[in-house]
Formats: structure tokens, C-alpha cells, sequence
């Protein structure tokens, strides 16, 4: 299995008594696929999901499974743990962070993919993002990620374009999908033969990440330059403040959830911000 395509990890939209807007979340499941995304993201960062009570997890998963069921659409579940998945849900990966904060050394990393592999019961995607968790993987640590049993891929963010980016991406290990999770640079990541994009700028415009993603795999630069210029400034304005402040501000003005509500450690963010992602989002 290459995963490939388009994925939306969702927000979690809250109603105005702060309880999870479970009706709100499933429209928006519905809306985003509707427009061309490939499959959705239960639980990933962008949910809040360290701010929820283990039943609203359970309550999200459990409605954005019933959607991609009825749609027949990829799941992809972030968890921290794999041993809570069922095998008798419909999720198609696990997404799995990289450790963060303990910098375990590359040995450390490639043993604990190895083991949450053994048991999950469905194929695990890795989380790369090393600006967060302040762990560095290098192309021969990433093919050896690759080769493990049970990994499927990863969601590569490593907030830009490096020699060991080019480098993955000029021999791209076989049945292994590189998936950009840097909104900001997903189209030049594209250009060197990504397979689609884990992104929560996706929440808007979903329809034009889904047609750059196509127009790279076709060959269409001209067309896919375009876009992706267009949509990297979208990117940068909704990730100006912290994810997914801007991205629940823009939704609520556009009337798709009930409030813009974020759970701490997060703040609301500013009107500013909310208004220039207004404007990318209106072009």
C-alpha cells in the first residue's frame, strides 16, 4: 500500500457551551471530501487532541470513521498509542509522532517505530517534524525508517527544503509514501516526487490542494507553479498564528463551525491575522 493524495487532518469544532460541535465536525467531513480531498485525519495536532477527554476522543473518531466508511474514503487516526486501535475499525494508518523531547538518537527512533509497528494493527505513518520535537533524521536513518515492517510512510515536515530532502526524494524507497506536513512547502515538495500532503490549510481550498497535487503528478508545472504560489501565501496566513487558531477564526466566519473557540494552552487568535486569512482565502 502507497498512501497518495490529498488528507485533511480535522479541526475539533466546539459549540458555544464548549462541548465538542460533534454535528458541525461531520458537515465538515462531508464538505472537505466533497471537494476533492482523498481522505481525512482523525485526531492529528491540528484536533487539539491533548485537550480533549478520552470519550470526546473516542466520540471524534468515531463520527469521522462513520463518514469515511459511508464515503469510502482513507482514514489515517493520530495516535500517540497504537495498541488502543481496533483492527475492526475502518482506519487505513496510524499516525505516530516522533518522539518528541527526548531526542532518543536515531537508533532510539528506528526502535520505537519497530515496536509500535509490531503492534499495531493497522500500518503506521511516522510524524517528521523536527522543529518540534527536536529530533534530526537522516536520509539513511529515513530509508531505514522505511524498511521496517508495518511503516507506510510518513508525514514529512521539516520546515523546508534540505539536502536530505532532495536526497530521500531523488530514490524514494519503494511502497513507501512521503506525505508533506509543511503546508507552507508542500508544492516544491511535490515538484520532487512527493505523493500528497497531510495539510490543514486544506480546510480551505480544498479543491485547489487537491488539483495541485494532481497537476505535479501530471507533469503540469506551469499550472501546479501557479497554485502552489497562490496557496503557499493562503498557508502562511493561516498558520500565522498558532495551529489551528486562524484556520477555526476563517471557518466560523465562513459560518462552517459554530464558534472559533480553541482549548488551552491556545489563545484565539488575533483579529489581524483572522482578517488577512480572510483575504488569501477570498482570491
Amino acid at each position: 500500500m502507497t498512501l497518495s493524495g490529498l488528507f485533511v487532518p480535522l479541526i475539533t469544532p466546539f459549540g458555544a457551551d464548549g462541548a465538542v460541535a460533534l454535528p458541525a465536525l461531520q458537515s465538515l467531513a462531508h464538505e472537505i471530501l466533497t471537494a476533492g480531498a482523498t481522505g481525512l485525519v482523525a485526531l492529528g495536532t491540528t484536533a487539539e487532541p491533548s485537550s480533549l477527554a478520552p470519550t470526546e476522543r473516542q466520540a471524534v473518531v468515531d463520527l469521522i470513521a462513520r463518514v469515511c466508511r459511508e464515503r469510502h474514503a482513507p482514514l489515517i487516526v493520530g495516535a500517540e498509542h497504537v495498541a488502543g486501535l481496533r483492527a475492526t475499525d475502518p482506519t487505513t494508518a496510524a499516525l505516530c509522532l516522533v518522539p518528541p523531547f527526548l531526542r532518543p538518537g536515531e537508533r532510539g527512533v528506528l526502535a520505537h517505530f519497530a515496536a509500535l509497528a509490531a503492534a499495531s494493527p493497522v500500518p503506521v505513518i511516522a510524524y517528521h517534524v523536527p522543529y518540534r520535537t527536536g529530533q534530526a533524521l537522516g536520509v539513511d536513518a529515513l530509508r531505514d525508517l522505511a524498511a521496517l515492517p508495518g511503516v507506510a510512510g510518513i508525514k514529512y515536515a521539516v520546515g523546508g527544503i534540505d539536502e536530505t530532502t532532495v536526497r530521500l526524494l531523488a530514490d524514494p524507497p519503494p511502497g513507501f509514501a512521503v506525505l508533506g506536513g509543511d503546508d507552507l512547502f508542500v508544492s516544491p515538495l511535490l515538484a520532487l516526487g512527493a505523493h500528497g500532503g497531510i495539510l490543514a490549510s486544506a480546510h480551505l481550498a480544498t479543491a485547489d490542494f487537491a488539483d495541485l497535487i494532481t497537476a505535479w503528478r501530471a507533469g503540469d508545472a506551469t499550472q501546479a507553479r501557479a497554485t502552489g504560489n497562490r496557496l503557499a501565501a493562503l498557508s502562511a496566513a493561516l498558520f500565522a498564528e498558532p495551529n489551528p487558531t486562524v484556520i477555526k477564526a476563517v471557518l466560523h466566519a465562513q459560518g462552517r463551525i459554530p464558534t472559533p473557540a480553541v482549548r488551552l494552552p491556545l489563545l484565539p487568535a488575533q483579529p489581524a491575522a483572522v482578517d488577512a486569512a480572510l483575504h488569501e482565502a477570498s482570491k
